[in-house]
């Protein structure tokens, strides 16, 4: 009896954690807050604003122009008119019938403008269809002959439902106060200046709230300092693949590193085959599960690779790019399919500058060369024929092209070698001078054109991990920050997609 009494009093104890009565507190304190809100009289409450009250035309009698077509203009009437355009609401707690009206008039509320007389009302915008059935002279709907009143039926109002009402006035009042009078039992009609003002018993709650989150951090820290982050993993990482992605990768690395701070994220990119390739050796080394390694591909890796398990990341955009002395901005895919074949040599076939073509590529291991070839040429680059990309090594051979083992490289070649054509990823173009993107039927390179189904040169960057690491390990853990936290923010201020956005979710898949 005693162990069992003992055990009790252990679980007891365990569940009085800092966090477990803080939570409660919130709990019972957002119950009881809310049951005393909905229990007690005097929160029922009609607001109203004016979102519009403006002359129509200019105004003349200062100087300003008066410029007006049609009706505007030619009823006499008009000369000094304006609109109004008013919002009354329910900003209240409780809903309004029409029996909480304290009017014994047939009308419930009534509008006043000071200085000017109503010519014509009109309601529009009800939050609900149903509301404008109570719009009707015989429910009291009416404005007087020469007044400067409106008066407005005994509308029923749920919480948060609304209607405007749109007022065309005479006389030079604009600006003057327009007011809403009535009484509701149990409640009152108010101006609203700016937005409804919570009562000060959801402000207490929040305030308490925000000073529970404030606390339960410390109480924690006090209890046990030496808890890291929630979600991080201690250890070193390693990155490989795509160069393309790897300014993102080195931004997310050293963002991870200062929120997990027994974290060490090394960023190796040297293409997404090489990558891949040295996942899949690390993998087969491990003992004991997946190794700490992950690695970018741009594209879906081959069938050679069955053990590695992959996570959309992001839709990446690339982008032609060439030397700005051959002077051209657009190509069309068919142009850009006979260059490469080498029916085309010299720019001023295709509108240009006179000068050579120079392709400037990718090495065997670039996924930015795989997707090039996939999704622009619709088949294989030729043969590299010159090493320093200026040169040819083969006289008769068609074309003059280079192969580079970066992104780096390539956009600089680009930019040094006069009539020189390369590609990269999309924000990499914007580092160098001398050469400038090259749209593609029109369409210009963008996140934007992708979206919207325009632009071919595009590709779902992938994360790969040899078989499914543990939910706790740092491979899991940066995976988690890159594709769902902070990390969102880097990927999609390179200018690519990322999957986790919803309106990606079906691109990411689709591409």
């Amino acid at each position: 009896m005693c162990d069992a009494a003992g055990a009790m009093t252990m679980e007891w104890l365990d569940w009085l954690s800092p966090e477990n009565v803080l939570a409660g507190l919130g709990v019972l304190v957002t119950v009881g807050v809310l049951a005393y809100e909905r229990l007690m009289p005097g929160l029922k409450r009609i607001g109203y604003r004016v979102q519009m009250d403006t002359l129509i035309g200019g105004d003349a009698q200062n100087g300003q122009a008066d410029v007006r077509l049609g009706l505007f203009g030619e009823t006499p009437e008009m000369s000094d008119a304006s609109l109004v355009l008013l919002r009354i609401e329910n900003d209240g707690l409780r809903a309004v019938g029409t029996e909480d009206y304290t009017s014994r008039e047939l009308s419930g509320l009534t509008v006043t403008f000071t200085e000017r007389t109503v010519t014509g009302v009109a309601v529009t915008e009800p939050s609900s269809p149903h509301l404008m059935s109570h719009f009707t002279p015989r429910a009291g709907l009416r404005h007087d002959p020469a007044s400067n009143v409106v008066h407005v039926p005994k509308v029923p109002l749920n919480r948060g439902e609304s209607y405007k009402l749109l007022v065309l006035l005479t006389g030079s009042g604009i600006g003057r106060p327009v007011t809403v009078s009535g009484g509701l039992r149990e409640g009152a009609v108010k101006r609203n200046r700016r937005q409804p003002r919570p009562s000060n018993r959801v402000l207490g709650l929040v305030a308490f709230l925000a000073l529970l989150l404030v606390a339960e951090p410390v109480v924690l820290t006090l209890g046990d300092r030496t808890l890291p982050p929630v979600g991080c993993a201690e250890g070193a990482l390693t990155v490989t693949g795509s160069t393309a992605f790897a300014p993102v990768l080195e931004e997310v690395g050293t963002a991870y590193e200062k929120e997990c701070a027994g974290a060490t994220v090394t960023v190796d990119a040297r293409g997404t085959g090489t990558g891949l390739w040295a996942l899949d050796e690390a993998g087969k080394k491990a003992e004991g599960g997946a190794p700490a390694h992950v690695t970018l591909s741009d594209g879906a890796k081959p069938d050679s690779f069955p053990k590695l398990r992959e996570r959309y990341v992001a839709v990446s955009v690339f982008t032609l790019v060439v030397n700005e002395r051959a002077r051209v901005k657009d190509l069309s895919l068919d142009d850009v399919r006979r260059i490469y074949r080498g029916d085309i040599v010299n720019w001023k076939e295709v509108g240009g500058a006179d000068l050579p073509v120079r392709l400037v590529s990718r090495d065997a291991d670039s996924g930015t060369r795989e997707v090039f070839q996939r999704r622009v040429l619709d088949g294989n680059e030729p043969p590299h024929t010159a090493r320093d990309c200026v040169h040819k090594d083969d006289p008769g051979a068609r074309v003059t092209r280079c192969e580079l083992n970066s992104t780096e490289r390539v956009l600089s070649t680009v930019a040094d070698v006069p009539g020189a054509l390369g590609y990269s990823e999309l924000r990499a173009a914007d580092q160098l001078k001398g050469m400038r993107r090259v749209s593609l039927d029109g369409r210009a390179p963008s996140p934007e054109s992708v979206a919207e189904k325009r632009y071919p040169y595009h590709e779902t960057e992938y994360a790969y991990t040899y078989g499914q690491p543990p939910a706790d390990s740092l491979a899991s853990s940066f995976l988690d920050f890159l594709i769902n936290g902070s990390g969102q923010n880097i990927v999609a201020t390179h200018g690519h997609l990322p999957c986790a956005a919803p309106p990606n979710m079906e691109l990411c898949r689709r591409s």
